[in-house]
């Protein structure tokens, strides 16, 4: 078997030529048991992958249960006949989420989870990245490897070129890093289609006997069929900004940089065939997932009780409580269907968190009624998040929470207008709300002052109960936070106090004057209630004034 590790999508931009769900597609076809979506510094592309492999697979299940059910179509296709693309599908390919690392001191590689704690790290290795660079770039490290990786198996990509001098250097950076990795590290013997990759695999045999790692076969496809070679070229042209007819070298010389079958891998990798086999021993032990992650709920348990025991408990004394003369079979055979459900989609702390939030409410007197597909549920209903009997209703609980749609259920809670604050604060003051000025973000988060004073403008900290002017006044005191010299350090026995610098107050008319002043949009749309008083009379009409 093999497995492609190195594709690259047109989500490293201007360079791939092929959407990542045109790869999960062409990998079915090809009979390819797994592939690697791996771009430049980026994951952003394998959600789409990820997406399309799940509706691969839905299809091939729908397609197995109807043979199941009924008998083929015509003759069975004879063994020795090639199978056409539209022959029934059996296997889905596996989508390993990975990306292409490149760094401004060590060798590009290509970082694979081996689990979700490598999925962990290569997240924190590209945010690391992101935050230290300008404009939607990446600057990468080699500590920032160094300091995340636990969990990451290595792709060494070899030199592309090799200035005198160059080699050593080369090899250096490799080492430290097979030094570090150790058995969690291959070198990818890739091709080139220059007519000398017989060659060019010699000198790569070369290496991992040095560096005393195996390698590992790759087509490094930039399309995931050949006849997009034409729109490759085209988004070079883009990149260099150059004409397609100007782009030379630099322009793909045939189609031959593809996503490929094992025969063609085969063929191509004569002599080297032990480097295509490892890839699919690779993958096998590549088993982090996308559908690994999950939203984590606040676990809703205690030291004696787990959150599954306490829903239980909690249900089961709500049902004595809705039904003082007993509850009927039905209602019981209801509660058992949705505990069981609940406790196998590990949904219990969500059914806490939401009664604990009515629990509040009700202590308070603060009117609420869960509605919508709430109203299906008997754990619902005896939890006092609704008021609606289920056993009257018609329609089944899966309407709420299926196993199929494996989606976390949606719980419509409505609070009486006039004191939903009450509850909001409450629900803040037991959670924590985790950041409570900018300057909090700042030092707690270890974000740059250029991003803090972003963030500002997109208003992102009214989550704070900050306008985006307070978070903009504050963002740029942070920004011009610079100490003198002199006084850097505090003197032995002084206090170097400074006047604070308060905001000067404005209207709230004034305050929407000056946003959209700053963001350069229109007034036309907005009530024209808050803006009156500042709106200039127009001289031909001295009662209007000009809206």
């Amino acid at each position: 078997m093999y497995a492609e590790l190195s594709i690259t999508s047109n989500f490293t931009f201007l360079t791939g030529a092929s959407h990542p769900e045109e790869y999960m597609e062409r990998a079915v076809t090809l009979g390819l048991p797994a592939i690697v979506i791996a771009d430049d510094n980026s994951v952003a592309g394998i959600v789409r992958a990820h997406t399309q492999a799940r509706e691969i697979a839905r299809k091939v299940r729908e397609r197995l249960e109807w043979e199941a059910q009924n008998t083929s179509i015509g003759p069975p296709c004879l063994d020795h006949i090639p199978k056409p693309p539209s022959y029934p599908v059996h296997a889905v390919p596996r989508l390993i989420p990975a990306a292409r690392l490149i760094f401004t001191d060590a060798p590009t590689v290509t970082a694979l989870p081996l689990n979700r704690q490598g999925w962990a790290n290569l997240c924190r290795i590209l945010s690391k990245g992101r935050l230290r660079a300008e404009n939607g770039d990446c600057i990468l490290h080699m500590s920032d490897l160094l300091e995340f990786s636990d969990g990451l198996h290595l792709l060494l990509w070899p030199q592309a070129a090799r200035p005198p001098g160059g080699a050593d250097a080369w090899r250096t950076q490799a080492q430290q890093l097979t030094r570090r990795f150790g058995g969690r590290m291959h070198l990818l013997r890739h091709l080139r289609y220059d007519g000398a990759d017989s060659a060019y695999f010699s000198i790569l045999e070369t290496e991992s006997s040095q560096l005393c790692i195996p390698t590992l076969a790759s087509a490094t496809p930039l399309m995931h069929h050949g006849a997009r070679r034409k729109l490759a070229d085209v988004v070079t042209a883009i990149r260099l900004r150059r004409k397609v007819d100007e782009l030379g070298r630099e322009a793909l010389a045939n189609g031959e940089q593809r996503l490929r079958s094992k025969p063609e891998m085969l063929r191509i990798f004569k002599g080297h065939e032990d480097a295509v086999t490892r890839t699919h021993a690779l993958s096998k032990d590549l088993k982090f997932s996308l559908g690994e992650l999950r939203y984590e709920y606040p676990s809703e348990g205690s030291a004696q009780e787990t959150p599954t025991k306490r829903l239980h408990r909690l249900a089961h004394e709500g049902v004595n409580w809705r039904y003082p003369e007993g509850a009927s079979d039905k209602v019981q055979k209801m509660l058992a269907h949705e505990l069981t459900l609940i406790k196998k989609l590990k949904y219990e702390p969500y059914f806490l968190t939401v009664h604990n939030i009515v629990k509040f409410a009700r202590s308070r007197d603060i009117l609420c009624q869960g509605r919508g597909s709430a109203a299906n549920s008997v754990v619902c209903y005896c939890l006092r998040i609704t008021e609606v009997g289920p056993e009257e209703d018609t329609m089944v609980f899966e309407r709420f929470v299926s196993e199929a749609r494996d989606e976390p259920p949606d719980i419509d809670v409505d609070f009486d207008h006039e004191r939903r604050e009450e509850d909001a604060s409450w629900l803040t003051a037991a959670r924590g709300n985790g950041y409570h000025q900018v300057d909090d973000v700042w030092r707690r988060a270890g974000l740059r002052p250029s991003v803090i004073e972003r963030l500002a403008e997109a208003d992102a900290f009214a989550a704070c109960d900050l306008t985006r002017r307070e978070a903009l006044w504050q963002a740029k005191a942070i920004a011009t936070a610079k100490p003198l010299p002199l006084f850097s350090q505090d003197l032995e026995g002084e206090a170097l106090d400074e006047p604070e610098a308060y905001l000067p107050q404005m209207t709230l008319g004034e305050q929407v004057v000056e946003d959209y002043v700053a963001t350069r949009l229109s007034l036309k749309a907005h009530p024209v209630a808050l803006l009156r008083h500042l709106l200039t009379p127009d001289p031909r009409d001295k009662t209007t004034p000009v809206a």
